[in-house]
């Protein structure tokens, strides 16, 4: 545990009034782009060794290696490598990408520069969210100047053998285009419906061509990589979770906003050394990297916020963006699980039956119960509901599905009685006797064990 200074973070002011956006002479006379012109001196293999080795996991949700996912990517050339950058930041409660590319967008394209030399890529498009006006505006004026500046073009990378266009692609909305081969899908000009696998975007991506796809602050990282080695990247982080990040905290803290800190602090330091403590009322749980990856309870402040401990220990999906969505005593967990499925009922596609079907029958029980029509057998309803639509690795085609039902599986486990307060018995006349038990649960699952 070795993070001493801001990495990602280094040219940003902590202070908000003396923030400023950094364009391409800021980052050169910072030390930018000095990383591209030593990955330059090194062949794509090393530079996709030298990733592999430093651990870095993908900071877009999945915590995927970076590395083996270019290592993924076809040798021999035998057409056109592309690249798909995600910056479609629709997960609830997740705002870190748009803060890097606010104010320092130069090192997401130093990134995307080196990525594209290790895979042989010859086009990178960011998929920017529809929402992000300003940012995407940003992004255009920052490759105009790397386009000045030989850093992309048909001249070559400053010059060297290796050419690469930028585009910026802008996205119209739609949650679902934050999924891999939904966003390809979008990216090709249809409707962003997420693709089946196989075959793998490495194998078959955009325009049926190998493509990587990663995430911005996951790009962000590789430049600090190529230049101060893996092992430096390793002094940071845990054995598993190597390396710094940002955290968005939100909610009811005193200093919303987005902190950058190494993985496995635990959540207790999250909240009250990088957000200045709750507000408003005692801790009482926290949506700890977006909706999707559901909900730590109020016994869990000691969980280390890494890609492991938050999943098995913690009794969520993952660790996800690490948007940290802080809820004080005063939250209805209700309401505050009526309006995740809200959010899933939305932006399902509808193309597979289990996510379009079964998020809109907990919606409709969720508002049942919150107007006061809640029965004991709605929350056996919805565990069950649940544990048909979304165990990993998956009864549908992309994940959100598996959102859904992690959020509601959390939320109900963890806060079980405050469920159950809205759910009263049934009359004593009923003469079917009730198959609900209640009391503690134990959810056996693929990503392990979820008690509450």
């Amino acid at each position: 545990m070795a993070f001493n200074e801001p990495v990602l973070t280094k040219r940003i002011d902590p202070d908000p009034a003396r923030r400023k956006l950094h364009w391409y002479d800021d980052y050169v006379k910072t030390g930018g782009y000095a990383a591209l012109r030593k990955a330059l001196e090194m062949k794509p293999e090393e530079i996709i060794k030298v990733v592999t080795d430093s651990g870095l996991r993908g900071r877009g949700g999945a915590g995927f290696s970076a590395g083996q996912k270019w290592a993924f990517i076809p040798r021999e050339k035998k057409g056109p490598h592309y690249m798909a950058v995600n910056a479609d930041e629709s997960e609830p409660g997740t705002f870190k990408d748009r803060y890097l590319i606010d104010y320092d967008p130069h090192q997401l394209l130093e990134g995307i520069a080196i990525a594209s030399i290790a895979t042989q890529c010859d086009v990178a498009y960011i998929y920017i969210r529809g929402e992000y006006h300003r940012q995407a505006s940003v992004l255009e004026r920052a490759i105009r100047q790397a386009y000045e500046n030989r850093i992309f073009g048909q001249q070559g990378i400053l010059g060297s053998a290796y050419k690469l266009e930028c585009y910026v692609h802008r996205g119209a909305g739609a949650y679902i285009c934050g999924e891999e081969t939904g966003l390809l899908e979008s990216l090709e000009g249809k409707r962003g419906w997420p693709r089946n696998k196989p075959p793998f975007p490495a194998i078959a991506g955009a325009f049926a061509r190998p493509t990587v796809i990663n995430n911005v602050e996951t790009l962000c990282c590789v430049p600090h990589i190529i230049e101060r080695g893996p092992q430096w990247f390793r002094s940071m982080g845990t054995e598993k979770s190597p390396g710094p990040k940002l955290f968005g905290m939100s909610g009811h803290v005193n200093k919303p906003g987005v902190y950058e800190d190494e993985l496995g602090i635990t959540l207790d330091y999250a909240i009250n050394k990088l957000a200045g403590g709750m507000k408003g009322g005692a801790y009482k749980g926290c949506i700890c990297g977006g909706i999707s990856m559901g909900v730590l309870g109020p016994d869990q402040l000691d969980i280390r916020l890494d890609f492991d401990d938050v999943r098995f220990r913690g009794g969520c999906l993952g660790l996800g963006t690490a948007g940290m969505i802080v809820m004080n005593e005063h939250t209805d967990m209700v309401k505050a699980l009526r309006n995740c499925i809200r959010f899933y009922a939305h932006e399902s596609c509808g193309q597979c039956t289990p996510c379009r079907e079964g998020s809109a029958w907990m919606l409709k029980i969720l508002d049942r119960i919150l107007d006061g029509g809640g029965r004991a057998k709605d929350l056996e309803l919805l565990l069950e509901l649940e544990k048909t639509q979304g165990i990993m690795p998956g009864t549908t085609i992309c994940g959100l599905a598996d959102g859904t039902a992690w959020a509601t599986r959390t939320f109900i486990n963890k806060y079980y009685e405050e469920f159950a307060a809205r759910c009263p018995e049934e009359p004593a006349m009923r003469t079917v006797p009730l198959t609900i038990k209640r009391g503690n649960v134990n959810v056996l699952t693929p990503m392990g064990s979820n008690t509450r």
